[in-house]
């Protein structure tokens, strides 16, 4: 089939990856490029499994569809029209998620040596983009709340003082907002390392709605932050795995981003990926307004009926007087079920084993559901009547469980590349004390790291590992899955 350009012009206008690829996939093409499954002709059980229209979008660059790597039409409009409904300068489209994104923000950034200034509570990849490029970090504490048991966000004021006895940091990087949905003062942040020729760079993973809905917290570059990486799958309404990164360029060499991604991604973007990117903001720009305030309609309802269950309560700001959090997307229902006796961990269980609800994740003291643009009022209502059911089912144990949940400050030996290229001898966990590990370890999710490479071995991590392992926390990046034994540099 001939593309009709007339008859597609307005659609091309208001997506134009996304309608472009369902043109080509109509147009009557004999395929003799890549992908071998040639529109699932030698695949049928794909076909069958994901349907004709899926298997015949899935292509590879053609003169028609343009290339990521060098965008010059299709993909450089639908990747100006993201930059625009963000208030970027740029975005560009990245399929490998947002780990791609931050190690590209990062290489992108910072070099051998270069000091960033980092809160400890970040996601895993930010050690691995160090790795990469060299980066040394400075490792800050955000706010914690104790009672609730969960790592907040850094202070204006901590920032202030990291800065002032490191002359030479580069770059902060800020979470935007935290795993949680707290969120700092982002936007005096900004103006505060902007005035001391600091780079601001944000993982705004759990932020990409941000920008949509007024009664949701500043997102990181209408605070003028210099880049941001963004997961339009998880709150935008884009397919997994399918992120953006955000650019402010003033003081950034865009030329080098786009070398940096040339480098860090695939020469085969998905264009099922970057396509579903540029309708999702056109979602968000044409009805992200009225679905969010739907979602947070929904979240107060839900916080509203599960606070009056006992044994439960929903985090809110009122409960966080701290100087770390300056705002709370309420799109993000933390519920604290330490009155239970029961953890989160074992919480998370009862709810996708005995009534088929999956939630987002669960600690020692909570959960954390996610009210999204697609959950539905019969969804919150499932998930309240699981709960109610659960508290109704275990007020009748007397013991609350008690687990004393500090945060780890960690003693950085070598930086994350030294210690990566370092021999290394694995030895029994109990053993470890004072030795600098040689892995990552870290509870997924969120993947946050509870000591990464380079870091000192210390009693309290052993301590707290075991307490995770003892109340079944998912452990990964380990290379002893059972962490009897544990990763350490060669003396």
């Amino acid at each position: 089939m001939k593309v009709n350009v007339e008859k597609c012009v307005k659609d091309y206008q208001e997506a134009p990856l996304l309608n472009s690829l369902k043109d080509y996939s109509q147009m009557d093409i004999v395929c003799f490029d890549v992908p071998g499954h040639v529109r699932a002709q030698g695949v049928e059980v794909l076909n069958d499994y994901f349907g004709e229209n899926i298997m015949k979008m899935d292509i590879n660059s053609s003169p028609l569809m343009d290339n990521v790597s060098n965008p010059r039409t299709i993909i450089k409009d639908s990747q100006n029209m993201l930059a625009k409904a963000y208030g970027a300068d740029e975005a560009f489209f990245i399929t490998n998620g947002t780990t791609g994104a931050i190690h590209i923000m990062i290489l992108s950034t910072i070099n051998q040596g270069d000091k960033i200034l980092i809160p400890r509570n970040i996601h895993k990849s930010v050690i691995n983009a160090l790795i990469l490029s060299g980066g040394h970090p400075i490792f800050i504490q955000p706010e914690f709340d104790n009672s609730l048991g969960i790592s907040l966000n850094v202070s204006l004021n901590c920032i202030k003082d990291a800065l002032d006895k490191h002359k030479d940091i580069k770059a902060v990087f800020l979470l935007n907002p935290t795993y949680y949905g707290a969120c700092s003062d982002i936007e005096e942040i900004v103006k505060l390392c902007h005035s001391k020729g600091v780079l601001v760079l944000v993982d705004e993973a759990h932020g990409a709605h941000f920008n949509f809905n007024n009664d949701l917290p500043i997102s990181a570059m209408n605070a003028k932050a210099d880049m941001s990486a963004v997961s339009i799958h998880k709150t935008g309404g884009a397919l997994t795995q399918a992120s953006a990164l955000l650019v402010n360029s003033k003081n950034i060499d865009v030329n080098k981003v786009q070398q940096t991604i040339n480098m860090i991604q695939s020469t085969s973007a998905s264009y099922l990926l970057m396509a579903s990117i540029d309708g999702a903001r056109l979602n968000l720009e044409t009805n992200g307004e009225s679905q969010l305030s739907r979602a947070l309609n929904l979240s107060r309802y839900a916080k509203y009926k599960i606070n009056k269950i006992k044994g439960i309560k929903v985090i809110s700001k009122e409960m966080l007087e701290n100087n770390g959090v300056e705002s709370i997307d309420e799109t993000k229902l933390c519920i604290n079920v330490r009155g239970l006796g029961l953890t989160g961990f074992e919480v998370y269980d009862l709810l996708y084993q005995n009534y088929n609800v999956q939630v987002e994740l669960g600690d020692i003291y909570n959960i954390l559901a996610l009210i999204s643009i697609g959950t539905t009022k019969s969804d919150v209502d499932k998930l309240i009547k699981a709960l109610d059911s659960i508290s109704k089912s275990n007020m009748s144990n007397e013991k609350i469980k008690y687990i004393d949940i500090k945060q780890i400050n960690p003693i950085v030996k070598l930086k994350p590349r030294d210690a990566f290229y370092k021999n290394k001898e694995s030895v029994i966990l109990e053993e470890s004390i004072n030795r600098v590990c040689g892995e990552s370890i870290m509870a997924y999710p969120p993947g946050i790291p509870i000591i990464a490479p380079g870091e000192i071995v210390t009693k309290e991590i052993i301590e707290y590992i075991k307490t995770l392992k003892a109340n079944n926390a998912y452990l990964t990046d380990m290379k002893d899955k059972s962490l009897n034994t544990i990763v350490v540099i060669k003396d």
